[in-house]
């Protein structure tokens, strides 16, 4: 039996957040003998899209994949990229956007796919995820059984559905858009790797990732505020995942928390 070892690094944050991964990522990738690295970026840029440059450091720091999300388009550098670079942005968006959902990842002991959903509750309209996932999936798994899944989601319920529907077809669904690591991993009855949200990379001392100050006033005044990324403070969140390299089955999921 061969296994795959995989590592998913939760949302990552402005500069705190890239500086973050940086630090912490070379080492965990030989600690847990990593085959494969996806990073969620798309709050990498002053917390809003990811720049080339961003794309860039992210590639750098060890990512061999990086997934968006609903700020997909908030920094225009990305219309240049998109289709070049292994950076994939929801496959439930419109279909005549620029980029792909998915994309398939080679050099490990065995191919892997990787697939961007975004969740449709609280969110902005997308086409169904439930519909696209399965679309993806089948794609996907004429080439490889091991196959992961960002859903980049608000509801928590959304994603749990998701992860009993697709369970058995894919080896991992991780949430991600919260910035908040829940405690939830585990790997369900047909073998899928689960957990509701990754966490985020980046500053831990403000309000998901944004200045306190600015967030708080928000809420007491209920008047518009400028947000602005926090300092200091950074921490990476990630999940480690090992598989069956042929039946494409979790057999381990492992929640990581490291502070700077």
């Amino acid at each position: 039996m061969g296994k795959v070892n995989i590592l998913f690094v939760g949302d990552v944050f402005g500069r705190t957040g890239r500086e973050t991964l940086s630090e912490i990522l070379p080492g965990l990738l030989s600690e847990y003998k990593i085959d494969y690295c996806i990073v969620n970026g798309e709050n990498a840029s002053h917390g809003r899209g990811l720049s080339m440059q961003c794309a860039d450091e992210l590639f750098m720091a060890g990512a061999d994949c990086i997934t968006m999300g609903n700020h997909t388009w908030d920094n225009n550098d990305i219309y240049q990229y998109i289709d070049d670079y292994a950076v994939i942005r929801p496959a439930n968006f419109a279909k005549d956007l620029p980029g792909r959902g998915s994309l398939l990842l080679e050099g490990g002991p065995c191919p892997i796919g990787v697939i961007s959903l975004q969740g449709r509750v609280y969110m902005d309209p997308c086409d169904n995820p439930f519909e696209v996932a399965y679309e993806e999936v089948s794609k996907l798994r004429s080439s490889t059984s091991v196959i992961l899944l960002d859903f980049h989601a608000e509801a928590t319920a959304e994603k749990t559905a998701l992860g009993y529907y697709l369970d058995g077809l894919v080896t991992a669904i991780v949430g991600t858009h919260t910035h908040v690591q829940t405690a939830d991993e585990q790997i369900l009855q047909g073998g899928t790797a689960y957990i509701s949200d990754v966490g985020m990379t980046g500053p831990h001392n403000g309000v998901i990732g944004m200045d306190r100050g600015a967030v708080v006033n928000k809420f007491v005044r209920c008047v518009p505020q400028k947000f602005k990324p926090a300092e200091g403070c950074g921490k990476l969140h990630a999940v480690f995942i090992e598989a069956d390299t042929e039946t494409g089955r979790a057999q381990t999921i492992k929640r990581i928390s490291i502070a700077l």
